[in-house]
């Protein structure tokens, strides 16, 4: 069992497996949570064996929308401090806007899964957080920034502002928080069976470097925030898109 420890959202596949992944190189032990837990299992049993060590990744299958969910993750951790926290649990959740009761049946869902989530998972862990040097991070997305996802893009928005919120409370705990706001990137099960030739060529094309983004990219920033190099580094929201939206 190492002595750091990181807890991810949505950890069984796409971005999330990925950030499991490297923080495990990087020698945390790694408690992925997710709905469906033989993918969770599939996942923490193969990052333990390409990384030598099969206990490493602790999967949990929970729905975070609900407290008894959330309470069963934070019974998982136990007493141990949490170095790492990433919130990537969400998506875009469709549905039928055409009557005013599906809207708020697709608002309500795209809320929940993206913002609720992170909430009642922040909550719940943020007395268990290192002081200092705990890291809490979120996964938003460049619809916050440009739109364009309805709901989805609304979702992710309010986690920029509850962002501030974060930063504030827990600075001066020697804690820093951030979001990380992902471009299209591809290798997710983000568009299920929605994307097509048309659609991948369009959002490569809204990049300046000319590609679609990988699970790699974005574990690649989250390694950084999670990093002992990024204390001075906290209510940000750090674009990872490949140019298809600049920062401002």
């Amino acid at each position: 069992m190492g002595e750091r420890l990181a807890v991810v959202s949505g950890g069984g596949t796409g971005i999330g497996a990925a950030v499991a992944r490297v923080l495990v190189s990087d020698g945390y032990d790694v408690l992925i949570v997710g709905r469906r837990a033989d993918v969770l299992r599939t996942t923490a049993d193969q990052i333990g064996a390409d990384s030598g060590r099969p206990a490493a990744v602790v999967p949990v299958d929970a729905d975070l929308t609900e407290p008894a969910g959330v309470e069963r993750v934070a019974a998982a951790v136990d007493d141990r401090p949490v170095d790492v926290l990433v919130n990537n649990a969400g998506g875009y959740l469709g549905g039928d806007p055409a009557t005013l009761t599906g809207t708020a049946a697709m608002w309500r869902a795209n809320f929940d899964a993206n913002v609720l989530t992170a909430v009642l998972l922040t909550q719940a862990l943020g007395p268990r957080l290192r002081r200092p040097g705990g890291r809490v991070i979120l996964l938003s997305s460049i619809a916050a920034q440009r739109g364009g996802g309805g709901p989805y893009s609304a979702a992710k928005a309010a986690l920029h502002g509850w962002l501030y919120d974060l930063a504030n409370e827990y600075g001066p705990q020697g804690i820093t928080a951030n979001v990380i706001s992902p471009g299209f990137v591809e290798d997710t099960e983000f568009f299920g069976d929605r994307m097509t030739p048309e659609g991948y060529a369009k959002r490569v094309g809204a990049t300046l470097v000319g590609r679609a983004g990988t699970p790699d990219d974005i574990a690649a920033a989250v390694r950084y925030l999670a990093g002992p190099h990024s204390g001075y580094v906290t209510g940000q929201v750090i674009g990872v898109n490949g140019g298809s939206v600049l920062g401002r």
